[in-house]
C-alpha cells in the first residue's frame, strides 16, 4: 500500500491524527500534517497488515520489528522497533510505537512514538 493511492479524504483524515513524540529530547504532541511537511513516510508491512510510522521511508530498509503485541480487538498494535538509520548502538537505537486502526480504514497509524532504550530480558522471562 501506497499513501500515493489513498483518497484525498483518507489522506485528510490522516493529517489531522495527533500523535506524541519523545525523540531526541524533542517531546510533545505533533499532527500528522507536519510529519508530511517535513519527511516521507510511507507504510510498512507489518505482519501482513500495514502501518504509518512517522518515519522518512528511506529509513525502512534500517527498520526491525523486535515485538508487536495486537489487541484482542485488533484495532491496536504496540511495536517495539530497531532503527539503526542515525546510530548503530543497539542500547540508543530503540523506539516504542503505539498505532490505532483508523476508522472504515484497513491500516494503522501511529499516536505515540517515543525513544526507546533496548534493553534484552528474554533470559529473564523466556
Amino acid at each position: 500500500m501506497k499513501l500515493t493511492q489513498l483518497p484525498e479524504t483518507t489522506l485528510s483524515k490522516i493529517k489531522t491524527v495527533r500523535w506524541d513524540r519523545i525523540i531526541e529530547k524533542h517531546e510533545g504532541p505533533e499532527d500528522w500534517a507536519s510529519v508530511f511537511r517535513y519527511s516521507e513516510p510511507e507504510f510498512m508491512q507489518i505482519e501482513g497488515r500495514w502501518v504509518l510510522l512517522p518515519v522518512d521511508s528511506s529509513s525502512h530498509d534500517k527498520i526491525t520489528v523486535l515485538r508487536t503485541i495486537w489487541s484482542e480487538d485488533s484495532n491496536s498494535v504496540t511495536l517495539f522497533i530497531k532503527d539503526t538509520t542515525y546510530d548503530d548502538d543497539p542500547f540508543f537505537s530503540g523506539f516504542l510505537a503505539v498505532c490505532d486502526r483508523l476508522v472504515e480504514e484497513d491500516f494503522y497509524v501511529s499516536i505515540v512514538y517515543h525513544e526507546w532504550f533496548i534493553i534484552d530480558n528474554t533470559r529473564i522471562f523466556y
